[in-house]
Parts: structure tokens; sequence; C-alpha cells
């Protein structure tokens, strides 16, 4: 399989952290986040809104949406319950990462650590405040648990993990978040772990 990819893309690593859990081999093919100037000509035929992570499966077919490749690669795995409750449960939060934590954790992080354009303090400081809202409906939900649903280790979890464990990159003063951070190091300690470096 071909991973369109970047370094340094949370979305990205969520797809790259579950094929290293499922021991899948991944041909990266890096894309730069900031100059997308060569897009249309690299994806455009593959994935029309031309984002990272895009994925070619080996019979040639495209997969777009990092959430939508972690459901697709995770089916009839561990990583995803066969329970309907549960499979409603992990989609449950795997929409509350796309929804309400990407578009205010990872924004705030690319902004501070990647985007050439200038950003107001104002406005990274309102997209921060709904990061720590975010991050605190986490905190309460993993106070009286180790996973996100059904007390084990999810595509749910893969899918928040991805921007929550690079957070302080972008200002999120972290360490006031105890259950979150017993959280961070179980999904490190998961078998076959690489980080978003790796």
């Amino acid at each position: 399989m071909i991973l369109y990819d970047s370094p340094v893309s949370g979305n990205c690593y969520k797809v790259r952290l579950l094929a290293a859990h499922l021991g899948l081999p991944l041909e990266r093919r890096p894309l730069d986040v900031v100059d997308r100037s060569d897009r249309r000509d690299v994806i455009g035929e593959l994935n029309p809104a031309l984002r990272v992570p895009t994925l070619v499966l080996e019979d040639g077919r495209p997969l777009a949406e990092s959430d939508a490749i972690l459901f697709y690669l995770a089916e009839g795995t561990p990583y995803l319950p066969e329970d309907r409750y549960e499979r409603a449960q992990v989609l449950q939060w795997m929409f509350f990462e796309q929804y309400q934590h990407e578009p205010n954790i990872a924004v705030v992080r690319f902004w501070v650590g990647w985007s050439k354009d200038r950003v107001s303090e104002e406005d990274i400081e309102a997209k921060r405040q709904a990061g720590y809202v975010t991050l605190d409906a986490m905190e309460r939900h993993l106070e009286s648990r180790a996973f996100f649903v059904a007390d084990r280790y999810t595509i749910a979890d893969i899918a928040l993990y991805g921007y929550t464990h690079v957070a302080h990159e972008g200002g999120f003063e972290m360490d006031r978040y105890a259950a979150i951070g017993a959280w961070l190091a179980r999904v490190a300690a998961q078998p076959g772990h690489v980080t978003i470096d790796a």
C-alpha cells in the first residue's frame, strides 16, 4: 500500500500507527504540509480534497480521510469492536476527534509551528480555549476508564492520540490532565507502538 504522507501530521501518524500495530507495510510518499503547490499533480486523481493522508490500496483504489482509513484497516481486527453499540461508540469518538479536537488542537499546533501566515494571538488563544474544552471532555471520560471504548485499545484511542500527544507543541498545558497523561502512557506502551517521528 502507498501512503501519501506528511511526517509532522497527526492525521497521517494515526494511519502509520495502526499500520505498525497490524504489521502492514506502507510505501510512504511524503508531501509538504505547507507548500501544497504540487498536490493536484501528485494526488489530484486520488483525492479531490488534495489532503493527506491518502492511501492507495494494493488493488489501486484510493482512500482518503484519516479516520475512514483507520476504520477500513481495522475491520476484522481487535482494534474495531464487533459489538454494534461499541462500534458506534468508536465512531462517536472519531467524529468528536475530527469535529472538535482536530480543528482546535491540531490547528493551534500548526499555526504555532508551521504556518507561513501570521495568525493573531487573539485567534490562537480563541482556538486554544476551544481546545481546552475538548481536553476537559476527554479528561472527564478517562477519569473512570483506561481507554475510550469497551475498556480496551481501539481506533478511537488511535484517532485521539494523534494530536493529543503533541498538544504541548501548540502551547497546551498538558500537566493539568492527569487522566489524559496516564492514557497517553498506556497508548505508548501498546505492542508495536511507533512514534510520530519514526
